[in-house]
């Protein structure tokens, strides 16, 4: 019988160890949160200066995942189109995945899912605003390494509300996964920028 391990328990060395997975050296490994990205119109972006005002108002205490949910990530969502058809969410998703051994198995709740059926698009982790975005990259790698259909590159966004990482993993002879660049509330356009790659992972799963 396999040993159980919880996801917030793995660490990227682990991981490694696991499922021999490993970051792709590959610059074009990676491109889609980068290059020819949609424009965002005028009132999203005022919508974005808002949450930015009410996000750095807020955090002067601090920010449970819950409200970073609230707060941030619903809003991104909905400018997205992901609350829109073809896209539906699944919020608290639970997996169950084996190491390549069988010898583990860890379990964990994916905090959002975006999937336009059958497909998964975007994993979202979030974590509390006091906890920096590492800290939930092993995590969210773990969640995407149960997308149903590895054929398919599957994408992850994490956040504490203030910082934001994009991630893509795809099984192709082995598991690779890359990152993006970090994105913080407080730079004048990064979250145009975060917006305007979901639009683009929304277009691409289009």
């Amino acid at each position: 019988m396999p040993k159980t391990l919880q996801a917030t328990e793995i660490d990227l060395a682990k991981l490694e160890e696991l499922f021999a997975i490993a970051q792709s050296s590959d610059a074009e490994f990676f491109d889609e949160w980068r290059g020819d990205l949609p424009k965002l119109t005028e009132n999203e972006q005022l919508s974005l200066d808002d949450l930015k005002t009410d996000y750095l108002h807020l955090s002067k205490h601090s920010l449970l995942e819950p409200l970073v949910k609230m707060v941030v990530l619903a809003p991104i969502l909905k400018l997205a189109g992901f609350y829109r058809d073809p896209f539906y969410l699944k919020a608290e998703q639970v997996v169950n995945i084996l190491s390549q051994d069988q010898d583990i198995l860890i379990q964990g709740r994916i905090d959002i899912l975006v999937f336009k059926p059958p497909f998964w698009i975007v994993v979202i982790e979030a974590k509390r605003a006091a906890y920096s975005v590492e800290v939930g990259i092993p995590q969210a790698l773990t969640y995407m390494m149960a997308n149903p259909h590895p054929d398919r590159p599957v994408f992850g966004l994490v956040t504490n509300g203030s910082e934001f990482i994009f991630l893509k993993l795809q099984h192709q002879d082995s598991l690779k996964y890359a990152e993006s660049d970090l994105f913080s509330i407080k730079r004048s356009n990064d979250l145009y920028t975060v917006v305007s790659i979901l639009k683009h992972l929304a277009q691409l799963a289009i």
